[in-house]
């Protein structure tokens, strides 16, 4: 019979092996690493110890490697196991004695004396990870100067953002809801809050969405029934927000899956749109729209945050292959927008690559954003371009990184 907490633990350590060896998000693997983790509770505790690992992976192996005479191997079990026990004991407040009793048992017929060794002699130190994590070399290496600032931001997983689908009820429902508003339409809340649970859930009086990834919209003000096309458009909060804004939308993507949750959310807001199952390189509309919003496909690196995975899996093959797929899209979105029509180009990315490098190749006019445009919190560049990044906003809880730009044809 297993021990309690084991199964937990075990689904844990396949996580991380599924990202570091085969590439894969967390929430890819999450299907066969969980299959075997019975109840919610021990499967998000699965994710937690998973996600924090990789989070803190690069200062949990310098204390593995302080420990040890010889290291281990990057990949070695041993040190992966390490890796969970110490992140148990260092952030989730597990006892050591549980964080040993549920860690060594993954070692069965492995050097399972090394690694209580390694782990005792740890805690024995009192050691302590760093206010804030400590990134691969490579992401380092990418991000530069705005490394330290980014890293600072992945602390602490994010808050709960909220999109509401009539922003004129921004302070009524910061008030039922207990959270924080920062900017019409929007509500900040502690993490841990039961989604289904909380008031105007059933009524679809708001949807979960990213501070950062709200943006976008807010930057095509109101629809008046005119038409807008938001490309790639799943999971569908852009499409709700364009909706709630007045504009007629028509949404697009190539997953039939992920546009399942979008129709979930129509179905629990009452916001309408047209949904299109195609994909964008070879899909032609019949009509020219007034505004496009293009959240590209990318690299995702802007949500390391809540997806520390990227940390570790996104390099430069990743960024080349994205960057190539959202100059198509960006370059056919422009022929579908219509005389005096906005296009925005944006993505959760935070490689030049795939933001700033892409605005340079858009061959409209460009229609920069004003600093009025957006909360006061965030500043455009001089270029008139929107770049967020994890380490903003650190006071308020912080948010995802994007890129975002804007466009209008003559």
């Amino acid at each position: 019979m297993d021990i309690p907490g084991l199964p937990a633990r075990r689904a844990a350590l396949n996580l991380i092996d599924a990202v570091l060896r085969r590439g894969e998000t967390l929430e890819q693997a999450g299907g066969s690493a969980l299959a075997r983790v019975r109840g919610d509770a021990d499967r998000a505790l699965a994710r937690a110890i998973a996600t924090e690992v990789l989070r803190w992976r690069t200062d949990l192996d310098a204390l593995i490697d302080s420990a040890t005479q010889q290291p281990l191997p990057d990949d070695a079990k041993p040190r992966a196991v390490l890796e969970i026990m110490l992140v148990q004991a260092l952030r989730l407040e597990t006892p050591p004695h549980a964080a040993i009793a549920t860690g060594l048992p993954l070692l069965m017929g492995g050097p399972r004396r090394l690694a209580h060794g390694v782990f005792s002699t740890l805690m024995k130190q009192g050691v302590a990870l760093p206010e804030a994590p400590t990134l691969p070399p490579q992401v380092q290496e990418r991000w530069g100067a705005r490394a330290a600032s980014i890293a600072r931001g992945l602390a602490e997983p994010p808050p709960l953002d909220l999109s509401l689908r009539d922003p004129a009820e921004t302070a009524h429902w910061v008030e039922r809801l207990g959270g924080l508003s920062l900017a019409p339409g929007h509500v900040r809340l502690p993490r841990g809050a039961a989604i289904d649970s909380l008031p105007g859930y059933r009524e679809g009086a708001w949807w979960v969405q990213d501070f950062a990834a709200s943006l976008p919209v807010r930057l095509l003000g109101t629809g008046e029934g005119r038409r807008a096309l938001d490309l790639c458009a799943a999971p569908g909060g852009k499409t709700l927000q364009l909706a709630a804004a007045g504009w007629d939308v028509t949404a697009l993507d190539v997953s039939k899956r992920r546009l399942e949750r979008l129709r979930d959310n129509q179905d629990r807001t009452g916001l309408s749109a047209t949904i299109v199952t195609a994909d964008a390189r070879t899909w032609e509309p019949e009509a020219q729209f007034d505004a496009i919003l293009l959240d590209a496909p990318c690299t995702a690196t802007g949500t390391c945050r809540r997806n520390p995975d990227v940390l570790h899996r996104v390099g430069s093959r990743q960024i080349g292959e994205m960057a190539e797929l959202q100059a198509a899209l960006a370059e056919r979105a422009s022929t579908w927008l219509a005389p005096g029509g906005r296009l925005i180009y944006a993505v959760c990315s935070l490689e030049p690559e795939e933001g700033e490098d892409q605005a340079a190749r858009i061959g409209l006019t460009r229609d920069p954003i004003a600093a009025g445009e957006v909360p006061e919190l965030l500043t455009p560049d001089d270029s008139g371009w929107l770049r967020t990044d994890p380490g903003m906003l650190a006071e308020q809880g912080g948010l995802d990184g994007f890129f975002i730009g804007r466009w209008r044809k003559e």
